[in-house]
């Protein structure tokens, strides 16, 4: 009957972690790659949905031009009155 030395034992051993250990790496490289190629769609998409908006407010800006300075000043007219609102310092104390 034939045993195995420690050594070899040993290095058995180092060899199955070994293995393990760079399966276990180009798993998570596999799946960093997955994940960041989904970022990039991402980002590319809402950066020309972005777009598509930027040109569709210039768009409208241009067509309805007195309409759009109301709407801007009506929005910053709300806006003022919020944050006055919000800031505030509460009186009922």
């Amino acid at each position: 009957m034939f045993t195995k030395s420690p050594r070899e034992t040993s290095h058995g051993i180092l060899d199955s972690a070994s293995a393990s250990a760079d399966a276990a790496l180009k798993s998570t490289q596999h799946a960093a790659t997955l994940a960041l190629d989904a970022v990039r769609d991402t980002s590319d998409r809402v950066r020309d949905k972005a777009l598509e908006a930027s040109d569709k407010t210039i768009a409208y800006i241009r067509n309805e031009p007195v309409r759009s300075v109301l709407i801007a000043a009506a929005t910053g007219a709300a806006l003022i009155a919020l944050m006055r609102f919000t800031t505030r310092p509460n009186r009922l104390r």
